[in-house]
C-alpha cells in the first residue's frame, strides 16, 4: 500500500471511530437515550475516551486536520459530561437519625450466602435485595427472620448502641420485611431492623416492593428499584419502568424517602437523570463516589458502570459509601451511611 493510501485509510478509520462516539455524545448533549446501541453505550460513556484518543492518534498520523479538530472537540465534550451529575447542598439543622443502607443484586439468588456474610459484617439498618428468588428469600428468613424466643423483633443480642449495630447479627436481627416473591430475577425483598408498614410498590416486570419504615418515630418511605435492563428488544419497557420510578420520586420528594436498587441505568442515561431531577440525590455522588463502577463485577472497578444506586430525598445527607465484591453475582454490593435531618 502506498503512503498516500495508508494515510487515507488512517483518516477513514479515525472518521469511523469519531462518527460512532459522536453519535453517543450527541445523544448525551441532546438529553436523550436514543435507540440501540446508544443506550447500551451510554452506560460506558467515560470509556469512550479510549476510542476517541485512538482516533486522535490516527488523525495526527494521517495529517487530517479536520479529524484533529473533531477529535479534540469530542474529547472536550466527554470530559465535560464525565463530571458527576447532580449537585446538592447539605440539609440544614441537626441529624435526628442515622441509617446504614445496603443494596445488592444477587443474580438469581446465587450470591445469597455472600450477602448474608456481608449483612453480618456491615450490619445495615435497611437491606434491598434484587433477584432474590424463593431459595434466597428462604435463606434470608432463616438467617435473620423473626426469632420465636424472647428476643423476637430485637435481633440477636438486642439492638445495642445508638446506631443499632452493636452485638451479633443473626436470627431476629431483621424481623421486618416486604417482598415480591418470584423465580429467577423476578423476586425482590426489603429487610429492616425497624418496623415496616406495607406500601404500594411500583408495577414492573421484576419485583419492586415498597414500604414505610418507622425509624425512631420518623416515617421513611422505602422503594426498591429494579427496572428492566435496556436490552434492544425491551427499550420501551426500560424507559417506562424508569419513568414509573421518576413519578414515584416526584410524588415523594417532600417526605423522607430512600429509593435503592439496581436501576439498570447510570447517570449518563437521560431516563435516570429524570429521577434525580425530581428532587433526589445519589448517595454515591454525595460522598464523591459517583463514578465507582458496580457492574459488571467481573471487570469492575477497572472497567464498568455504576448502575446500582441509593437515591435519597433532600432530608438526607450521605456520609460514606463503599462497594463490596460478593462473588457469584455480576453486581457489586453498595453500602451507604445516611443521616436524616428534621424537615424545616
Amino acid at each position: 500500500m502506498s503512503r498516500h493510501g495508508g494515510t487515507r485509510a488512517g483518516a477513514w478509520f479515525a472518521a469511523l471511530l469519531l462518527a460512532g462516539v459522536s453519535t453517543v455524545v450527541g445523544c448525551r448533549v441532546a438529553d436523550t437515550d436514543g435507540i440501540t446501541p446508544v443506550p447500551q453505550l451510554l452506560a460506558f460513556l467515560p470509556w469512550l475516551l479510549a476510542p476517541t484518543a485512538v482516533a486522535l492518534l490516527f488523525a495526527a498520523l494521517s495529517r487530517w486536520r479536520l479529524g484533529l479538530v473533531w477529535s479534540v472537540a469530542v474529547l472536550a465534550a466527554l470530559a465535560w459530561y464525565i463530571e458527576p451529575y447532580g449537585k446538592r447542598s447539605q440539609p440544614d439543622g441537626a441529624p435526628v437519625a442515622e441509617l446504614r443502607v445496603l443494596t445488592s443484586n444477587v443474580e438469581f439468588g446465587q450470591a445469597t450466602d455472600g450477602l448474608i456474610d456481608a449483612i453480618r459484617d456491615q450490619r445495615p439498618d435497611l437491606v434491598f435485595v434484587q433477584e432474590c428468588e424463593y431459595t434466597c428469600e428462604e435463606k434470608l428468613e432463616q438467617a435473620f427472620g423473626k426469632d420465636t424466643g424472647d428476643k423476637a423483633g430485637k435481633g440477636e443480642g438486642g439492638e445495642g448502641g445508638a446506631d443499632g449495630r452493636s452485638g451479633a447479627v443473626g436470627k431476629g436481627s431483621y424481623p421486618y420485611r416486604q417482598a415480591v416473591e418470584g423465580a429467577g430475577s423476578d423476586g425482590s425483598v426489603i429487610l429492616s431492623r425497624h418496623p415496616l408498614k406495607p406500601a404500594a410498590g411500583i408495577p414492573a416486570t421484576m419485583g419492586m416492593p415498597g414500604a414505610t419504615a418507622d425509624v425512631k418515630g420518623h416515617e421513611i418511605r422505602l422503594q426498591l428499584a429494579h427496572p428492566m435492563p435496556p436490552l434492544p428488544a425491551h427499550l420501551s419497557t426500560w424507559r417506562a419502568e424508569l419513568s414509573g420510578l421518576r413519578d414515584y420520586a416526584a410524588a415523594n420528594r417532600a417526605r423522607p424517602t430512600v429509593l435503592a436498587g439496581d436501576f439498570n441505568a447510570s447517570q449518563d442515561h437521560a431516563a435516570f437523570r429524570r429521577i434525580l431531577d425530581a428532587g433526589f440525590g445519589d448517595a454515591a455522588r454525595l460522598t464523591g463516589d459517583a463514578r465507582t463502577p458496580s457492574w459488571p463485577a467481573r471487570t469492575a472497578p477497572p472497567l464498568g458502570a455504576q448502575i446500582d444506586h441509593v437515591l435519597v430525598s433532600r432530608d438526607f445527607s450521605a456520609n460514606r459509601a463503599r462497594f463490596l465484591d460478593l462473588g457469584n453475582t455480576d453486581h457489586r454490593t453498595l453500602v451507604v451511611d445516611l443521616a436524616l435531618f428534621k424537615s424545616t
